[in-house]
């Protein structure tokens, strides 16, 4: 396992589409552990395939304190969405940027796991918002999309400013 690059906001890599998963083979699983291994390596709790440049239907998560709960997503599909919650969301693509996000509250997704069986996962709290975050990925969209034209403006801002002094 390796960890992998993490893209950051504004990198256009971000917005790009991804495409679904038909070959489950070593060469997936090989990638699967690379992104958990990313993942935890980055303090994140969610992981798409886009975020390191794979645009892929592939997701990982782990809302779990003591990092044993990894759940992975293929092809994932939210078929059910209920109540709303506000809550803040963080992004390993949006680093240092912390903001209140409107999601449903409780989710029902189908998905495959690395062999390519289908099944579904009812989630609700963090796990059915990190849900929703990660899947945004999957479509191009980033938590930001989900503020006002002045708020993403100021973090647009901030990011670029922290790009250039890291340069």
């Amino acid at each position: 396992m390796a960890i992998r690059q993490v893209l950051h906001y504004p990198d256009p890599r971000l917005r790009q589409r991804a495409t679904p998963v038909d070959l489950f083979d070593a060469d997936l699983r090989t990638l699967i552990g690379d992104m958990f291994e990313t993942m935890y390596a980055s303090q994140g709790i969610g992981l798409a395939a886009s975020q390191v440049d794979v645009h892929r239907r592939i997701v990982v998560i782990d809302v779990s304190a003591d990092r044993t709960t990894p759940v992975c997503l293929i092809n994932p599909e939210i078929i059910h969405r209920e109540g709303v919650e506000e809550r803040e969301e963080g992004c390993l693509s949006v680093p240092g940027v912390y903001e209140l996000v409107e999601r449903a509250e409780r989710v029902t997704v189908r998905a495959q796991d690395g062999n390519g069986r289908e099944f579904t996962l009812t989630a609700d709290d963090l796990l059915a918002v990190c849900i929703q975050h990660e899947l945004d990925h999957l479509e191009g969209r980033l938590f930001i999309d989900y503020l006002s034209r002045l708020k993403r403006g100021r973090i647009h801002k901030k990011l670029e400013k922290a790009q250039r002094v890291a340069l």
